[in-house]
């Protein structure tokens, strides 16, 4: 035999002999959404997962607990350590199986789930302000985590694919700019570490978002469900399945399932307007995302706060509204659901952009959600929200949540808060006629309610607030300068 002319066969040999040794290619490893400087949550069940040779004996340790589990005919391993409380410290995670993996610089704090289409995406560099916030982002105890790339994805995806950075003028310029500064406020105000994990797609609806087991708990989109059925059983019977119905749970599969079941605080949500003409059913489709998200991240409490549309496009003039009105309804009619909140922007954006560069109230009234209902802080978290209406002869009362220590007629420029205008005169309220007309109202702030009505509507029906695309002249506000949602009574 010549060896030279064997060689590459030689070489193939002892390759293939390489791939049959138990562990060279099976060493343990553990998920990417765990590394060095990554925050674990605290306070609820330290989840850890990854793969090794079926069969492998897998220890995790940590800050002094640990546990064990055997690798699965597939490969995949899970150890769930007892929860912890955040303490300041930095520490290692130990994984051992054949071999032994290391994370550092671990700590223990705040986690949430940064996610959405291209508002939420849209980083630090290209909101307002970004050199000065840049220089000033060294936050050594804020951490980042961003999903790279845009991935969907017919089947569910294990890699996250991306690493945990401290946060700092260096890392932070790419990274969400609404996930940063909500990050930001609850640092600076319960002083323990905070993760953001950001996974963000420009123009993407609320579907592809959403896994399966949310569709199936919402019975308004039963046509979803048999959807997804009907893939199912194509894929099963080996025949051409249909479309996934608005893209449904693609992005999910791509984008999310590598992240769960990550122990974390909550989600922040910002995305809306691919839906913009689902109108009121987008109540439907949040609620599918919210339990959908709840089950596979194994948290029934998982705090969601999502951020209501800001204004968009020139005003339309008409009295019942259109446009954009009924999906920010649909957003405030998802209140509904247990532990979800909701930042009211309509006063920040801008007619001309559909991305306005103010993310910075954004995040913090996102923040101001969290503070009160996970961190027990005594504030004002929320601008007015619609509670009900009462027919006061040819006037409409309606009442509120949230009005802080009063209404009053406000305006918002730039990053300064708002400000109250006294003897103006409150916009963008419309009343119903018996014959189903709109007609623009005159309302008038009256304690702690609104009285609306129109000279010539002896029988108003309904009122709806600044229910278009732009009210760009609304003004109702309380006096904490947060402002009040858009609705409809109907």
């Amino acid at each position: 035999m010549n060896p030279k002319r064997n060689a590459p066969f030689t070489s193939l040999l002892l390759a293939a002999s390489l791939f049959s040794v138990p562990g060279v290619l099976a060493d343990v490893q553990v998920s990417k959404i765990f590394g060095d400087h990554m925050v674990l949550q605290q306070e609820k069940p330290i989840r850890v997962w990854g793969t090794a040779d079926p069969g492998e004996d897998v220890r995790v340790e940590f800050g002094g607990q640990s546990g064990s589990a055997k690798a699965g005919e597939n490969g995949k391993w899970r150890v769930d350590l007892p929860a912890m409380k955040a303490d300041g410290k930095a520490h290692t995670m130990t994984v051992k199986g054949k071999n032994t993996v290391s994370l550092n610089d671990v700590l223990l704090g705040e986690v949430w789930i940064c996610s959405g289409q291209s508002n939420m995406e849209w980083s630090v560099q290209a909101s307002m302000n970004p050199q000065k916030e840049i220089e000033n982002a060294t936050h050594p105890k804020i951490r980042l985590f961003n999903v790279p790339g845009h991935v969907a994805k017919p089947e569910p995806q294990d890699d996250p694919r991306g690493q945990w950075q401290v946060c700092s003028p260096e890392t932070i310029a790419g990274f969400s700019a609404v996930g940063y500064y909500f990050g930001r406020e609850l640092q600076k105000n319960i002083d323990v570490p905070i993760g953001l994990v950001g996974t963000n797609w420009g123009g993407t609806r609320i579907e592809p978002w959403t896994p399966p087991v949310g569709f199936k708990q919402v019975p308004n989109l039963k046509d979803y469900v048999e959807n997804l059925d009907a893939i199912a059983a194509a894929k099963a019977g080996g025949s051409e399945a249909p479309k996934p119905k608005g893209g449904a749970v693609q992005i999910y599969n791509g984008m999310v399932h590598g992240l769960v079941p990550l122990s974390v605080r909550g989600a922040i949500w910002y995305q809306g307007e691919s839906n913009a003409r689902d109108g009121l059913r987008y109540n439907h489709l949040k609620e599918a995302l919210v339990k959908g998200w709840r089950s596979v991240f194994e948290n029934e409490d998982l705090s969601f706060y999502w951020v209501q549309l800001a204004n968009f496009q020139k005003p339309n003039g008409d009295p019942a509204g259109g446009g954009w009105g009924p999906v920010r309804e649909g957003q405030r009619k998802a209140l509904r659901l247990p532990h979800t909140g909701m930042a009211v922007i309509i006063d920040i954006g801008e007619a001309g952009d559909i991305h306005p560069r103010n993310k910075q109230d954004v995040g913090k009234r996102l923040a101001l959600w969290a503070l009160a209902k996970d961190y027990e802080k005594e504030i004002v978290y929320s601008g007015p929200l619609y509670k009900g209406m009462a027919r006061e002869g040819g006037k409409i009362r309606i009442t509120f949540d949230h009005v802080g220590s009063g209404l009053m007629m406000g305006r918002k420029e730039g990053l300064h808060p708002a400000l109250e205008v006294p003897g103006s005169k409150l916009s963008h309220f419309a009343i119903q006629d018996a014959s189903g007309a709109w007609h623009w109202a005159d309302a008038e702030i009256d304690g702690d309610s609104v009285f609306v009505w129109h000279d010539e509507t002896e029988d108003p029906q309904h009122v709806r607030f600044g229910y278009e695309s732009n009210p760009a002249t609304i003004n109702l506000y309380n006096k904490e300068g947060l402002p009040a949602s858009p609705f409809t009574t109907e």
